[in-house]
């Protein structure tokens, strides 16, 4: 065997080797490098990091099934679904180019971004929006938060609502239209280390098919069903986030202020319908019965353009909760700010802890740059700090802050659903198939459910001590079927909430492969 001095290399040295030789040097430095590497990063490990890296590695074994097994595709129903959307696309492109003919004399390539440009801000003559370029400059755009903000001009809204339908239906077409692989399943390659939270992100198999599976439109997971003799169960966190950020404000603040203050929003979480009893609490003047059902109806009227007061609570709540601005809730909600001014004004009185929490994390960082959540991953925030009051921190500070205020919450959510996944691949009772950051999907024996189910719910259940000896965890639900979509009529083998059976069959059967599906 040849034997190369690599410590003796230069680039050109390298370039006058063979070939053969060169492919030699770079697979031994690839493999040396990264264990010198590894060497120097072990030696960094605390018993905190250590934790996080050996999470991290018992995941590939499950993580690389998932990405092994894939998950059957339903080719004639994801073919009715390319056919509808293109259909739909056809007829709205005409209608926009007629909107073009009629008004302007001419049409445009809606797909441009330059004509479209052109269109809104010279010929219209609105107001540019404008967004920092590649290159550092302020320019003209017309990405999807300015063509929302230029619907509100009416002469506008016709053009902007085809284009962002138009923009809609082609990426559910581009995903109806992803490669499959050979045995007519979906692979995607899941990256353990792809985020700052520990949230696992997706893409492109190796083999150049799939893609992100766990950004899929809810419309378009119907075409995903489960083997023969198979039956699907999608495992889904209920609010975790919200209550992983009572669960923090708790252990921060229970021995300053007390059971009352500190747990003021754990304990609503706990309560059942977390929304519509922030409605209860923002709301206090309608007539509240105590009825959860009755109370729940009057939650749900119609309050405020298409959104009800239960509607608001959970969209403004979480926003509130993350440290949301008004003007930028506003732009995302659709909500006017001052409707959000007084929501937040109301939140924060009923629970005081969040803004502590707020303030809480801006000390940390401006002290240690760092946080640790309660399951013990460590982040360390690179940018820019302030110890400002909220209301007056610089731009650069403030994003820095929203980023850390969610890292705790989300980082937790992340953990807690990987955690239940490693549970349940240890068993090997049950075949997963997709995690989507709070939810599990996988696969079992249809004729097991009834022992299945009630298992693999505990097994999603992280029990957290909290301080003064309370028991924390995030509840879960289950629903089942024989396709990942929401069941319906035009969708009988779509998923419904697991209530301790279903007594449903299934409808449509996996066909076998022809030569014209591949």
């Amino acid at each position: 065997m040849r034997r190369i001095e690599t410590v003796d290399l230069d680039e050109a040295t390298v370039k006058g080797l063979s070939a053969n030789d060169q492919a030699f040097v770079y697979n031994g430095l690839d493999c040396c490098v990264t264990l010198e590497v590894l060497n120097e990063l072990l030696a960094q490990l605390d018993s905190t990091t250590a934790s996080t890296y050996a999470f991290s590695r018992a995941l590939q074994a499950p993580i690389m099934e998932m990405m092994l097994r894939g998950v059957l595709v339903d080719q004639e129903r994801r073919q009715k679904a390319l056919i509808k959307f293109t259909e739909q696309s056809i007829h709205l492109e005409r209608q926009f180019n007629r909107i073009c003919r009629e008004v302007f004399g001419f049409e445009i390539n809606w797909r441009s971004n330059p004509q479209l440009i052109d269109l809104f801000y010279n010929v219209m003559r609105i107001p540019a929006v404008r967004k920092r370029n590649a290159q550092g400059r302020m320019a003209p755009t017309v990405n999807r938060d300015a063509l929302e903000r230029l619907q509100h001009y009416f002469w506008a809204e016709p053009l902007v609502l085809h284009i962002l339908a138009l923009r809609d239906l082609g990426k559910k077409i581009s995903f109806l239209q992803t490669g499959i692989d050979p045995d007519g399943r979906m692979r995607t390659n899941f990256n353990i280390a792809g985020t700052n939270t520990g949230r696992l992100s997706s893409s492109m198999s190796d083999f150049g098919s799939g893609g992100n599976v766990q950004n899929i439109d809810r419309t378009l997971r119907s075409i995903f069903i489960a083997d023969p003799g198979y039956k699907f169960a999608n495992l889904d966190l209920e609010q975790a986030d919200s209550r992983n950020l009572g669960a923090l404000c708790w252990n921060n603040f229970v021995e300053r202020f007390g059971e009352k203050w500190a747990g003021a929003y754990l304990d609503v979480c706990e309560a059942g319908d977390l929304h519509t009893n922030v409605t209860k609490m923002v709301w206090k003047d309608l007539p509240w019965t105590g009825d959860k059902a009755k109370d729940r109806e009057i939650a749900d009227q119609q309050f405020y353009r298409w959104f009800s007061r239960r509607d608001l609570s959970k969209k403004l709540g979480h926003g509130t909760n993350f440290f949301g601005q008004p003007p930028t809730m506003a732009k995302h909600s659709k909500v006017e700010v001052p409707l959000i001014v007084a929501f937040q004004k109301e939140y924060f009185s009923a629970f005081e802890c969040i803004p502590a929490y707020h303030e809480w994390v801006r000390d940390e960082l401006a002290t240690t740059s760092q946080l640790t959540t309660l399951l013990g991953r460590r982040r360390i925030f690179w940018g820019r700090k302030s110890r400002a009051p909220l209301k007056e921190l610089p731009p650069e500070a403030a994003e820095t802050l929203r980023d850390a205020i969610a890292y705790c919450p989300q980082s937790m959510t992340a953990d807690e659903v990987d955690t239940g996944l490693l549970r349940i691949w240890r068993a090997q009772r049950v075949q997963l198939l997709i995690q989507v950051h709070d939810s599990i999907l996988f696969q079992y024996p249809e004729a097991l459910e009834d022992e299945i189910l009630p298992w693999a719910l505990e097994a999603l259940r992280v029990h957290i001590p909290l301080a003064r000896g309370r028991d924390f965890f995030v509840p879960t639900e289950a629903k089942v079927g024989w396709n990942w979509g929401d069941f319906s009529e035009e969708n009988p083998d779509g998923l419904v909430k697991w209530k301790g059976g279903d007594s449903r069959k299934r409808q449509e059967w996996p066909r076998k492969l022809s030569i014209h599906d591949l």
